[in-house]
């Protein structure tokens, strides 16, 4: 290592950098979404839209009737 004391150049530009190259990947990288994700979210955003569109037409008091209604008919 040169270490040089004074206003001479910095002792970095004498160093030597050896230059490695990057390899490239073996395989190619995947998304993360997958299809049934995607299936799963449509279907939630469906059921929120349904619900927010039933809540805008019959309010909220007939929406919970009709919930419990739904939910009694169940059992």
């Amino acid at each position: 290592m040169l270490i040089v004391l004074g206003t001479s150049e910095a002792y970095v530009n004498k160093m030597q950098v050896e230059e490695t190259a990057i390899p490239e990947p073996a395989v190619a990288v995947r998304p993360r979404l997958s299809w049934p994700l995607v299936v799963a979210a449509a279907a939630v955003s469906a059921l929120l839209a349904g619900t927010l569109a039933l809540w805008a037409h019959y309010g909220t008091a007939v929406f919970y009737e009709t919930i419990l209604a739904g939910i009694a008919a169940c059992f």
